[in-house]
């Protein structure tokens, strides 16, 4: 009997499932219909919104004004392959086998033993190319053949960069390769000439000379370098949007090519001579969307200036954003950067490079780049993300946001080149305005944490664990700022950390939580985490009666409070509570939630509100200088 039931079961099932079939498509006209019921629930009757007003509030803009909408269908585009133009869907075919990116680890240790002891270490245990970083804070060019000692270097490419010794580290690298005694055909890497990323760190008139001389070297006896690397970081590091980046590092690469083609070079040999430095940020598929972009806008470029289809892919060396680190909170830069080098593989980038988690607090450790370098490898080899192509190619959102981001960053680029191409704009209020614009934009998301930093300015520690990490050197001057979003929260937190040593206690408001748990508990819990950003404490007194809370203040030895409750306890007790707090000596009271919640009470009251949208830094700044003042 089980036996027949068996293979009556198995004469059931068909040779297709097709899973979905049974269900019915939904329309758009059900999913808007879905949409009003849920922000409509509480709205009174005859004020609901209609469908445009809903849809309003649940789209979103990018820094750079990029809309990006709630709900996104299908366009039916053709999709296009890997490795053809335009190359969206990636520059080069990831063959299955565990080869899809390079593991490109950051050395930058002045100290050449210790760099060396890195490099090898890296080498053995997943990283499969070197990048090393020179300048007076950083490696000597005249230590490259040490610390590449142990280094094989007919199997691992080696790139340099210097935001200082191009030159000197380019001619350094090419004097390692010939003093090993290595077949020059074999070498990998790239020499790091980048004259205009040059120019726009140290403020000079862009020298591109040298271009010519190491491009003409690399195609002639170095097959397998590439000569010129158009570094985005710089202009990230200064506040860049997605789409700032894209145009400028377009921008960049044309101008390199316009040079080179003055001196000879055909476009096709000069295109096999660019490799692309670009950030990856925690913004998933901003990130994945502006590779594929990059590659869509240089293969136009290659189309223009008429280099074959197959040779305009862009290549793309992507680094996790230092931007978007934080010093407060460390240990959740591991998880941004994971996000960021997921992006990056997802975007099709050829190398990677992972920051480790205390880049902020000095040079890295031994664990931190351990913990670095096994991000790559993690998502490479257990995350399986090696093996695919493109695996966002036909998402609706990624496909839309990467015409969007094109778009946007090819506007910018036409804007530069009208001003005359980057080798004249490069150092000029053209570039300087627009990456400031972007950053003040960016600092009013930052602020009212409509951005939120998980660990800095949301979910932030009440204690921070001690990271203790070798120094380190001085970094020479840059004509570009260069500043971590995390600064505007962490200069507050500095500030209390002063204030709590030159007081003998930690700086303090107190919560004035009317009623009980049940009246109080969400502001308070809000007010608590809000006053955490700064690393101010936040006592609580509870209950009706105005003389604990009087008392309560003067314990605390504050002269700021914060009402925290429901709008019921607040017209029934929070002018007298407010009173008493003033009395006491309060000379800050605020609200958690609306002043209008107070009733009959009147203006003035309270000076001033805490909610969900609140401007985080001005008022924690307001509040800080108070405390300062009424020590």
């Amino acid at each position: 009997m089980v036996e027949n039931d068996t293979l009556d079961s198995q004469e059931r099932v068909p040779d297709e499932l097709e899973l979905g079939s049974v269900f019915p498509s939904p329309t758009r006209e059900q999913w808007e219909a879905e949409v009003l019921k849920v922000l409509n629930r509480r709205r009174p009757p005859g004020q609901e919104l209609p469908i445009d007003k809903a849809m309003a509030r649940l789209r979103s803009k990018t820094v750079e004004g990029i809309t990006i909408e709630p709900l996104y269908t299908r366009d039916d585009r053709a999709l296009g392959f890997p490795a053809l133009a335009p190359f969206d869907r990636g520059a080069t075919i990831r063959s299955g086998e565990m080869d899809g990116w390079d593991v490109r680890q950051l050395h930058e240790d002045p100290e050449a033993a210790t760099t060396r002891q890195h490099v090898l270490n890296d080498l053995e245990r997943g990283a499969n190319s070197v990048w090393l970083r020179t300048g007076s804070d950083a490696i000597d060019p005249a230590d490259l053949g040490a610390v590449l000692e142990d280094v094989l270097l007919d199997l691992a490419a080696v790139v340099v960069s210097s935001r200082e010794h191009q030159t000197a580290s380019a001619a350094a690298l090419a004097q390692v390769w010939k003093d090993r005694g290595i077949d020059l055909t074999t070498a990998t890497g790239n020499l790091g000439l980048d004259a205009l990323g040059l120019a726009a760190v140290t403020g000079t008139a862009p020298d591109l000379g040298p271009h010519r001389e190491w491009v003409a070297a690399a195609l002639e006896g170095l097959p397998g370098v590439r000569a010129l690397s158009v570094d985005a970081l710089p202009y990230h590091e200064a506040g860049a949007s997605d789409a700032d980046e894209l145009g400028l590092a377009i921008a960049t690469g044309v101008a390199y090519l316009r040079d080179l083609e003055e001196a000879g070079i055909a476009p096709a040999d000069a295109f096999g001579q660019v490799e692309f430095r670009v950030s990856a940020t925690a913004d998933q598929f901003l990130t994945i969307a502006r590779l594929r972009a990059l590659r869509r806008l240089w293969s136009r470029v290659g189309e223009v200036v008429g280099v074959p289809a197959e040779l305009r892919g862009a290549r793309q060396h992507a680094v996790t954003s230092w931007r978007m680190m934080s010093r407060d909170d460390a240990y959740v830069n591991v998880l941004r950067t994971t996000i960021a080098c997921f992006a990056a593989s997802v975007g099709g980038a050829e190398a990677i490079t992972v920051l480790p988690f205390d880049t902020v607090h000095g040079l890295p450790n031994d664990f931190s780049r351990r913990i670095a370098r096994n991000t790559q490898v993690i998502l490479a080899e257990e995350s399986n993300i090696a093996r695919v192509n493109d695996p966002a190619g036909g998402s609706f959102f990624v496909e839309q946001l990467t015409d969007q981001l094109a778009e946007a960053g090819w506007a910018w680029f036409q804007q530069i080149e009208a001003a005359g191409g980057m080798t004249k704009a490069v150092n000029t209020a053209l570039i300087t305005d627009r990456l400031a614009a972007s950053t003040a934009e960016r600092d009013r998301r930052l602020s009212d944490r409509s951005a939120p930093l998980t660990g800095v300015s949301m979910f932030p520690q009440s204690v921070e664990p001690v990271i203790d990490r070798t120094p380190r050197p001085v970094a020479p001057e840059s004509a570009l700022p260069r500043r971590r979003d995390a600064e505007i929260f962490e200069g507050l937190r500095d500030r209390t950390t002063a204030l709590a040593e030159t007081n003998g206690r930690q700086p303090a408001v107190l919560l004035a939580a009317l009623g009980t748990r049940r009246d109080f508990g969400a502001r308070e819990t809000f007010t608590t985490a809000l006053l955490g950003v700064a690393g101010i404490g936040a006592p609580l007194v509870e209950g009706t009666d105005p003389s604990a809370f009087a008392t309560g203040l003067k314990e605390a030895g504050t002269k700021v409070a914060v009402l925290c409750s429901s709008a019921k306890m607040y017209a029934e007790h929070g002018a007298a509570v407010a009173n008493a707090l003033r009395d006491a000596g309060a000379t800050t009271v605020l609200i958690a939630g609306n002043a209008k919640e107070l009733g009959d009470a009147p203006e003035g009251t309270v000076d001033g509100t805490l909610f969900a949208g609140v401007d985080t830094v001005p008022l924690l700044t307001s509040i800080l200088d108070t405390l300062e003042t009424a020590r």
